[in-house]
């Protein structure tokens, strides 16, 4: 069995996060270690969230596990809450990479076109460098504007996608992909590229009009969990943007109107089912 090392934030009550990846990925008959950076009572869309950094557990919980010879197929990143723990996963992942160990980065941040409250410029230049050491990144729009120093355009063409594509990647990804990205009305999808094929991907479904915290952890923790069942990264992008755009769905739909996050344990049968499907495809 293949096995995933998480780390991002614990929000007890949300639906994000690691509440998100461990049972998603779990699912998907993937082994889900958690390294968690902050314990929060909720979701920073609540007010008056509490909220317990953990960077002073990151150093011994990992000194543990190096004692334990552990390894991991694959080490995925999420939410960061500091300049600091970037340092921290940069000599995480010098600590635990190995030849076949793939770094996954969601560098999260900014959306619509602004940084989080909680960040700067100086986070951003730092997220930018612990970027350069993955396999596979996945921003949003904002986020790759940010890191590439190129102005955010809510109104684009393909060739801006191409063009933050290719300051991604020399930031030292391997491959790069733009979530959110809408290349026609009421479409919307990823854009990737991969630096040692010298190939673009592109995949876009139909745009569910509503949103959601906690869709792009989703996204992420689906994406890596299908690559560890042997998918190609195209097959996981593909299969990550239509769970989840099917999540949001069925969210919508749900009379009880939930607005803190989306109603994917009651999707879960479908990943496992599609996941099932390509495995013996």
């Amino acid at each position: 069995m293949k096995k995933i090392l998480t780390v991002q934030d614990i929000s007890c009550l949300g639906k994000c996060s690691t509440t998100v990846a461990l049972p998603l990925i779990s699912a998907m008959g993937v082994e889900t270690v958690i390294l968690p950076t902050a314990v929060l009572s909720t979701h920073t869309m609540f007010k008056g969230f509490t909220c317990k950094d953990l960077s002073d557990q990151i150093e011994p919980i990992t000194a543990h596990w190096k004692k334990e010879n552990v390894h991991f197929d694959a080490i995925y990143t999420g939410y960061l809450g500091t300049i600091a723990q970037i340092g921290q996963m940069e000599k995480l992942f010098d600590d635990f990479k190995s030849k076949d160990t793939l770094i996954f980065i969601d560098p999260v941040m900014a959306d619509n076109g602004k940084l989080y409250p909680a960040f700067n410029m100086d986070y951003v230049k730092k997220n930018a460098e612990l970027c350069g050491k993955a396999d596979i990144i996945v921003p949003n729009i904002t986020e790759a504007s940010l890191m590439t120093g190129m102005p955010y355009k809510e109104h684009y063409d393909e060739q801006y996608i191409k063009d933050l594509l290719d300051g991604l990647t020399k930031l030292g990804a391997k491959i790069a992909v733009l979530t959110g990205v809408s290349l026609s009305e009421g479409k919307t999808g990823v854009y990737g590229y991969d630096t040692e094929k010298k190939e673009y991907f592109k995949y876009q479904n139909d745009r569910v009009d509503a949103s959601y915290h906690g869709t792009g952890d989703i996204f992420s923790s689906v994406c890596v969990g299908a690559i560890m069942n042997g998918l190609s990264w195209q097959q996981a992008m593909k299969i990550a943007a239509d769970y989840t755009a099917q999540t949001i769905k069925v969210t919508v739909e749900n009379p009880e109107k939930p607005w803190y996050g989306v109603d994917f344990e009651t999707t879960i049968p479908i990943l496992t089912d599609i996941i099932r499907a390509y495995r013996y495809y």
